[in-house]
């Protein structure tokens, strides 16, 4: 390449010099000299093709076993020295290279026709994982996406574990956060979902069905190998770990999800290029052709059962985690979330404590307000605590007569039990405490073992079961129907 640069210049700026010259200043020979001069554009070396004429008759053989059903040459080599073949291996490799190579590539190389939707018609979900420097250490983080076909509005979340009961807690965030749902959700084929992806019509998995039926969305599964199928919510994770996740340090989980968030939002109000258009300004418009949201929560399905210790522990994933010292030797529900979180609930579904999970195993995570009795250590007297009571109770006519009949009793310390009968209704409504006061008087027994069985009967603040009738929810065992032992009833002294 040099000598041709060199030999034209020489010519260029020396009309007058001849070939003979040329080739004596370079040290090449004169035919050198004028294939340069001759030829307007370097010509590369072309090795001359040695094919061989063996190869010939096998034509049709090599072409159905390369091109079709797609044999290694390695194969196609012993397969043509079992059928005769003497020639060199290279010369296959040659002969396949200069006539099938390029036909292969064709049949290989896939088209897809561009597939969008109307507005509210089709929305997707997936979730991938990645390890994230998460303060000193590097964790393992479910990042998930849910995506509107139509707007390209996305919704991210993450969580530290892919169970059913996490990724439908993603799900029905995201429901909350857009306000409503479309008609149908595209899925891939995990277990999650599926039963048997392996099958031609495979079976949704049970849960997964109750969890569309209850919010009235169709779901649709991706075949095994197509992630082509669902395309918009798989170019996602591929931004996010480019823009969000590379060289990124987060100083903890809460953080993490806090800056996850502010990178939705950024990508929200960025133009798509395959849309042209901004996805935040679209979803307004297909906001209104939303599904609505059903009353309540299937997430309840997911609760898991719990007997709390003496010591006011219960067991999760090989942790133990503690709640209020009330509750102890009595039946909890633990509900984890995304695995982030453990949610403790009574048999009545109050919410009773709360814990980030332990990423660790044979950890005890304790919350040291559990064993105490905050108004009993707040207040120094009875008559401090009688006056909170009225204050609690004001609407109640008979609270001062209640007082005094407690103070009445045999045997009790008045400050201890008030304190504590204030701790347990703390836990429940007014109209439900009242009436527990009013089989008090009834029975004329005022002690804290028998107010503990009366208003473990009565409805408590929060109802986590829907009221609706048709509510899927309702198909699920209520909490109600639970029987406890009559041991629950004594009192557990901390």
């Amino acid at each position: 390449m040099e000598d041709w640069v060199t030999i034209r210049n020489l010519k260029k700026h020396n009309p007058k010099l001849g070939t003979r010259a040329i080739a004596k200043l370079l040290g090449v020979s004169r035919n050198t000299v004028k294939r340069a001069l001759k030829g307007e554009c370097y010509q590369n070396y072309q090795r001359k093709s040695t094919v061989s004429d063996e190869l010939i008759p096998f034509y049709d053989f090599i072409k159905e076993s390369y091109l079709f059903k797609k044999h290694k040459i390695s194969v196609i080599i012993e397969n043509l020295r079992s059928k005769g073949f003497k020639g060199s291996s290279s010369s296959i490799y040659r002969y396949i290279n200069e006539n099938f190579s390029e036909q292969r590539e064709d049949l290989s190389r896939r088209t897809y026709l561009r597939f969008e939707t109307e507005p509210a018609e089709q929305m997707q979900y997936d979730w991938t994982e990645y390890k994230v420097n998460v303060g000193d250490s590097v964790v393992k983080v479910y990042f998930h996406c849910l995506i509107f076909s139509y707007s390209r509005y996305r919704v991210y979340d993450i969580s530290l574990d892919k169970t059913q009961s996490s990724i439908f807690t993603v799900m029905e965030d995201a429901f909350n956060e857009l306000g409503g749902v479309c008609k149908r959700i595209q899925v891939d084929n995990a277990a999650q979902f599926i039963v048997d992806a392996k099958v031609r019509h495979p079976q949704y998995n049970s849960a997964f069905l109750s969890f569309c039926g209850f919010y009235g969305i169709t779901p649709t599964r991706s075949l095994p190998y197509h992630p082509w199928s669902k395309g918009k919510v798989e170019s996602t994770f591929y931004y996010l770990r480019e823009h969000f996740i590379k060289n990124n340090t987060f100083q903890s989980i809460k953080d993490l999800y806090i800056k996850l968030k502010e990178f939705q939002n950024t990508v929200n109000n960025k133009t798509h290029k395959g849309i042209n258009d901004i996805p935040s300004e679209l979803f307004k418009r297909e906001r209104e052709f939303l599904i609505e949201l059903p009353c309540g929560s299937i997430k309840d399905k997911f609760k898991q059962i719990r007997k709390v210790t003496l010591d006011c522990l219960v067991s999760y994933r090989s942790n133990r985690y503690s709640v209020p010292y009330a509750f102890a030797g009595k039946t909890v529900w633990l509900v984890p979330h995304k695995g982030i979180r453990l949610k403790i609930y009574s048999q009545r579904g109050n919410l009773i404590a709360e814990h980030p999970l332990s990423l660790k195993k044979g950890q005890i995570m304790i919350n040291k307000a559990h064993y105490k009795n905050k108004i009993y250590d707040e207040n120094s007297n009875y008559m401090k605590l009688s006056l909170l009571f009225k204050e609690r109770f004001k609407d109640y006519e008979n609270a001062e007569e209640f007082l005094q009949a407690l103070k009445s009793q045999r045997m009790i310390q008045p400050k201890y039990h008030l304190a504590k009968i204030m701790d347990i209704l703390s836990y429940y409504d007014n109209e439900s405490c009242i009436s527990v006061m009013e089989e008090c008087f009834r029975y004329k027994n005022f002690t804290l073992n028998f107010i503990i069985a009366l208003i473990s009967k009565r409805k408590p603040i929060q109802e986590t079961v829907s009221s609706n009738p048709n509510s899927p929810l309702n198909k699920y065992p209520n909490i109600t129907e639970i029987k406890r032992n009559l041991k629950e009833y004594r009192l557990c002294q901390i």
